[in-house]
């Protein structure tokens, strides 16, 4: 995809900072003449994160295969009904590689523009970022369906967060609550289990789409983003035994591996953070000659699990107690985030805002315990990762 324009890139941040997540895919000279675009991997994750399509179970043969989706256009004063058509065209010895059109749509571009595709109501809207004069229609007083759609989109979601709002105010009324366990972990899991939600694995968010961080109070504390394993196939250690092995130590007669790494110099172990745009990937990068490059990661892949896991998010900050020689929390406040700026995510690393961080050790038995490769981000670094945002107090004067 070309360069935005910095019109285009303002266009962006509008629909950003009215909680509208986007795709983008450009309309080609040679797209636009024979009614065929590529879907990209970005557009193939969009779809993909939002329950619309997989093409990666798509069997070839636009005929045999092909699928349609329900669309629709949007321009500055009109919807117009369109279809998606998304399939995989044959090709010996290929994969075939991922084509998606919407019908009608040469009418309202030229070649090179820019479209942004917006998931809702399990139909896909199409945008020209390039045409539409969003900030003019945004802050007009007129009724127009770019208006339109993202008043509908925020209505939904704002009936839920107010819902959740509202459930943690009761809890936050109830004053400290005892600890569901003794760990780290437990103001998470005692939030949880007071709201009904049942533990599991699952990377998706936590509550009807709204993701749930809780932390206990402490100004300086980094903020979890997830965890992702590196990309065994193109890393060069292969598995996280190799891991500890090589970098792990010795600590009150366990065998660990707990530090954190980052992009603007090497810890402890010889160990930083290097991004390489050109491929793609994020490295982790050993100073031993014999070793160098050791983990990767797609940085579309941690892009793409940035905004499936934090479309929306209360950070929620809680006050320790202990009582009765027993942990409790006093939930006091949440900050509220939609759909974080997914490509700043490579800069934050480089500057040294999102850093990664191991907890693994050697059991008894032999087995490695490993709670994963945590991304988190600094409290600073906020406002870089996620339009502006809204603060609840749960306490009631």
């Amino acid at each position: 995809m070309r360069d935005l324009t910095t019109i285009e890139i303002d266009r962006i941040k509008i629909l950003a900072e009215n909680a509208i997540s986007v795709s983008l895919i450009e309309l080609t000279k040679t797209g636009l003449e024979k009614g065929i675009m590529d879907a990209t991997g970005s557009v193939r994750s969009y779809l993909k994160e939002n329950d619309l399509h997989d093409y990666e179970i798509q069997k070839q043969g636009a005929k045999e295969n092909g699928v349609l989706i329900d669309s629709i256009i949007l321009t500055s004063d009109s919807f117009v009904d369109s279809k998606a058509s998304l399939y995989r065209p044959k090709a010996k010895g290929k994969g075939g590689d991922p084509r998606i059109w919407f019908y009608g749509i040469a009418k309202y571009c030229s070649p090179n523009d820019i479209l942004a595709l917006i998931s809702f109501d399990k139909r896909i809207w199409v945008l020209n970022l390039t045409k539409t004069p969003i900030e003019t229609l945004m802050n007009s007083s007129l009724v127009n369906p770019i208006k339109e759609l993202v008043n509908e989109i925020n209505n939904i979601s704002n009936a839920i967060s107010d819902e959740l709002l509202l459930k943690l105010r009761k809890i936050a009324s109830n004053g400290f609550v005892p600890a569901l366990l003794q760990a780290d972990t437990s103001i998470g899991r005692t939030l949880e289990h007071l709201l009904g939600i049942q533990m599991n694995s699952s990377r998706n968010p936590d509550y009807k789409g709204i993701e749930l961080k809780s932390a206990r109070e402490n100004k300086g504390t980094r903020k979890g983003l997830f965890a992702q394993i590196p990309n065994w196939g193109l890393s060069k250690f292969k598995n996280r035994n190799q891991l500890l092995d090589e970098f792990g130590y010795w600590e009150n007669g366990i065998f660990r591996l707990y530090n954190t790494i980052r992009a603007t110099g090497r810890n402890a172990q010889g160990l930083i953070l290097r991004t390489d745009y050109e491929l793609d990937y994020l490295f982790e990068n050993s100073d031993k000659a014999n070793i160098g490059d050791f983990l990767t990661w797609k940085l579309e892949d941690l892009k793409s699990t940035l905004i499936t896991k934090h479309k929306e998010t209360f950070w929620i900050e809680a006050e320790s107690k202990m009582i009765s020689q027993k942990e409790h929390f006093l939930y006091k406040k949440v900050v509220h985030t939609k759909n974080p700026l997914a490509n700043q995510f490579g800069l934050l690393v480089d500057i040294g805002a999102i850093t990664v961080d191991y907890n693994m050790k050697r059991l008894a038995n032999g087995k490695v315990e490993d709670k994963g490769c945590n991304f988190k981000l600094k409290p600073s670094a906020m406002n870089l990762l996620f339009p502006p945002s809204q603060t609840y107090s749960l306490i009631t004067e």
